[in-house]
């Protein structure tokens, strides 16, 4: 959860965002031409597990007829391509280095509390000279002051929650005093409504140790302090998915469930163009990658990534080394720049037969791949819904956060995939990822797992084509905003 953070101007490859611009540019012509139905501010948390969904929503707003502009810290702003709809910098307090300048969460989060309000304030006021004044500010739910500052310009504000309904259900618990920290295995299974009996486990990291991560479980509760004063409260999710979850604590967390945010290109295809999320840190390898899939069987690859965030030790590093070598089986490997050197020596030169390592790519593409057979994963949510929304089989290693929650559904609700057991030390065996990579890829239970995942692929594309249920909470909102836009411009 960390800012995302450039190692430097270079880490933003002009040629290609030039090139999706080009490609997306016939879309922005559609949109202004389109009849202006609200202006609405995104304003996400500067790394890209939160960027990426909100900027998907942003270009959602956008393709139905609502001018969108994505609000950044400027040193991300960069980062951002998605040429049809505006960007504009807000400050952090930090612009020449981000959260690497502050070096501190507490000092971070303050200083882009008192920086953001003035500079997110003085952003509106630029717009309500314009012929497109703004009318609601879309604020992901880890930022709660834009909030305060949408209300005292007396526009709309929508809270945009990136993690499951479960896991916002259960924070909220806790929020309102109705569940006491920490969560102990004597004091569970946690029983909340809505919710299937989670065991210790299957909790988020912060609530089993809440001293491990103070700054970051104090941001996480943070998100529902003036929660009831937001206009809509919006949720990365969708009704077949999570809607009992999310009905179970809708009286202090009311949420619209509007999800998956993943690129249309994978989904209803309406958004033209759309085959990225539009921001990117690191320069991926797609092509070298997809030209080494071309060359395999349908369903015969592993795609494993940790995603941006998670950091393996060198042990774990290494287990995942043996059991992948061991399975026989061809893989694709994203292992950052940063975590190269843990690799085992002998490794490379010992797989090239059936394996490639990376240090990037598009997750996407990958997963939409035919020849990718199974999704090894932290089970982050944007990771999570990725995978189900491309109906690919998981195995499930998550480390920390909300991601042991999701790696539980992954496995015994959803029946999509299975969670790979740590041991003792918390490192998850060479023997038992080869279990997992078995019963995913091989046998009866993995025809099984491959239905599940292919129902609930079809779930996710039917949610968010037109008159699904999350696209008619997006219509709903829209329409809202457009009635509100004409009473404020006189129409």
């Amino acid at each position: 959860m960390k800012p995302l953070q450039p190692s430097s101007p270079h880490s933003v490859y002009d040629r290609d965002r030039d090139r999706d611009r080009e490609r997306e540019g016939a879309l922005s012509k559609e949109m202004e031409d389109k009849q202006m139905k609200g202006h609405v501010l995104v304003l996400p948390y500067p790394s890209q597990g939160h960027i990426n969904p909100l900027l998907q929503f942003a270009k959602r707003l956008a393709s139905k007829g609502v001018k969108a502009t994505l609000t950044t810290t400027h040193y991300t702003l960069n980062s951002i391509s998605a040429a049809h709809i505006g960007v504009e910098p807000i400050s952090d307090g930090f612009d020449e280095g981000g959260f690497s300048q502050a070096g501190n969460v507490d000092f971070y989060l303050k200083s882009f509390r008192d920086h953001g309000s003035r500079t997110l304030a003085e952003l509106i006021q630029k717009f309500s000279n314009s012929a497109t004044p703004v009318n609601c500010v879309v604020y992901d739910s880890f930022l709660p002051w834009a909030l305060d500052v949408a209300k005292q310009h007396g526009i709309y504000g929508a809270a945009f929650f990136t993690n499951s309904a479960t896991v916002c259900s259960i924070f909220a618990h806790i929020h309102h005093g109705l569940l006491t920290l920490p969560l102990t295995p004597e004091t569970t299974p946690l029983l909340l409504p809505g919710l299937p009996p989670l065991y210790f486990p299957d909790l988020p990291s912060f609530l089993r140790f809440p001293d491990s991560y103070p700054a970051y479980l104090a941001m996480k509760l943070s998100q529902y302090s003036n929660l009831n004063q937001a206009d809509w409260v919006f949720s990365n999710t969708f009704e077949e998915l999570e809607g009992k979850e999310a009905r179970g604590v809708s009286e202090i967390w009311p949420a619209k469930l509007i999800g998956p945010m993943v690129p249309s290109a994978y989904l209803d295809e309406r958004i033209k163009g759309d085959r990225g999320y539009g921001s990117s840190l690191w320069k991926p390898l797609s092509e070298e990658c997809i030209e080494w899939l071309e060359t395999k069987p349908s369903n015969s690859v592993v795609y494993v990534s940790f995603g941006s965030m998670v950091s393996l030790s060198e042990e774990q590093i290494a287990e995942l080394a043996w059991g992948l070598k061991e399975s026989n089986m061809y893989f694709l490997w994203v292992v950052r720049d940063s975590e190269q050197q843990n690799l085992p020596k002998w490794f490379l030169d010992s797989v090239q037969e059936k394996g490639k390592v990376v240090t990037w790519c598009n997750q996407l593409e990958m997963l939409a791949h035919r020849t990718v057979g199974c999704f090894v994963t932290h089970c982050g949510w944007n990771s999570t819904l990725e995978g189900l929304s491309l109906g690919v089989p998981m195995i499930g290693v998550p480390k920390w956060t909300d991601q042991l929650t999701d790696a539980k559904f992954v496995e015994e609700i959803w029946e999509i995939g299975v969670r790979a057991k740590e041991d003792e030390v918390g490192v998850v065996r060479k023997d038992e990822l080869l279990r997992c990579l078995k019963e995913v890829m091989e046998g009866d239970k993995s025809k099984e797992i491959k239905r599940n995942a292919n129902k609930w692929r079809d779930s996710a594309m039917k949610t968010i084509t037109e008159g699904g249920s999350s696209d008619k909470c997006i219509d709903e909102f829209v329409q809202h905003l457009m009635a509100s836009y004409q009473n404020l411009n006189g129409l």
